[in-house]
């Protein structure tokens, strides 16, 4: 018997996607979703990194390099029994019958919320249809996933015509319609596994020492590397700060290693970026933190202003914060920029902040 290898997958957004992938399925090997946009240099370094043609171990089918946005990518080793009981539990969550939904998959498919919609297809048997990104006159599926970056500039009629329009990539502080569902996950959990606030069935979520921490039967094999981050029980510490409350509900407060600490003070950078993206002036934003001899770390607005030749002032930015949350958390610094940094997914990349 031959044995199972990784191979490289071109991860192109056209109608033949689905039959590449299941052909490596079919010769029992797992695929890696090369992203198209990477330069030739980053594509062989990629394959190298993770040993694109090397065994892998029976009943892998993916692996997924994360999206980089803290540090250098990672290859997640996703299985295909795990794949099958993330589609099945997303598709029951949805309430999908196959005979009148469809999805589109219009996200990158090097990255595993777009590979995602893919894969539920293949192994539950929807229609899907193929696109290399969001084009309202061109979809007429019932299902879509998007991020908040596409989201925001769709027509409430077109938001409208969707039964679900699954949403993650990125924190999302808006008011949403009621046909827009929020998702938490990650790459080593095969995506997101709290859709709303409800972990999806088979998923278990608990806290420790604030901590978010899930065991789920999507939950990576290993790391390409052959690390496992779960503990002997199989549960992976996530990173996310956050609650459950006595109704099950989960909530995610910001990243751990995120935290800006002022003054004594915890800060969270999604809070503050929440205030100040509805700010005159504002348009787009992220905060860090930036060592401060007195405070320890001084909290810093870093702006796209919506007119470079007018850009907001730091005193309001400050008012706004303090008024919506506290004066600590308030920005102590404007920065601005002409972009933020973001991965594909609409992540930011907080590290070249």
């Amino acid at each position: 018997m031959t044995t199972p290898r990784l191979v490289a997958l071109d991860a192109t957004a056209d109608a033949a996607f689905p039959t590449r992938l299941m052909r490596i399925w079919e010769a029992g090997d797992a695929a890696l979703p090369v992203d198209p946009r990477l330069s030739a240099r980053g594509r062989e370094e990629l394959c190298r990194a993770m040993r694109v043609g090397e065994p892998v171990a029976e009943g892998d089918a993916l692996v997924v390099a994360t999206s980089g946005s803290t540090g250098a990518p990672k290859g997640v080793v996703l299985t295909h029994s795990g794949l099958a009981a993330k589609a099945r539990a997303v598709h029951e969550r949805l309430g999908v019958d196959r005979r009148v939904d469809s999805w589109c998959a219009c996200l990158p498919l090097a990255h595993v919320g777009g590979l995602g919609v893919v894969v539920r297809c293949l192994v539950d048997d929807v229609p899907l249809q193929m696109r290399s990104g969001f084009d309202p006159d061109a979809v007429n599926t019932t299902l879509v996933s998007l991020v908040p970056t596409v989201l925001d500039r769709l027509d409430p009629d077109v938001v409208a015509r969707f039964r679900w329009i699954v949403l993650g990539g990125s924190s999302d502080p808006a008011s949403r319609p009621g046909n827009v569902l929020r998702t938490w996950g990650m790459t080593e959990s095969g995506g997101g596994v709290v859709y709303g606030d409800r972990p999806l069935d088979g998923v278990e979520v608990r806290v420790v020492d604030g901590e978010l921490q899930l065991r789920s039967p999507s939950m990576l094999r290993c790391y390409r590397d052959g690390t496992d981050p779960k503990d002997p029980e199989g549960w992976y510490a996530t990173g996310d700060l956050g609650a459950i409350d006595a109704e099950g509900r989960v909530s995610v407060t910001g990243r751990r290693d995120q935290m800006i600490v002022t003054g004594g003070e915890n800060v969270w950078p999604e809070a503050v970026e929440a205030i100040l993206r509805d700010a005159p002036g504002v348009a787009d934003v992220a905060v860090t933190g930036r060592s401060d001899p007195e405070w320890g770390q001084r909290v810093v607005a870093v702006v796209v202003p919506t007119d470079p030749a007018a850009p907001p002032s730091l005193e309001a930015l400050r008012s706004a914060v303090g008024d919506a949350l506290a004066r600590y958390a308030a920005p102590r610094e404007v920065e601005l920029v002409t972009s933020i940094p973001r991965t594909a997914l609409g992540k930011i990349r907080r590290g070249e902040l």
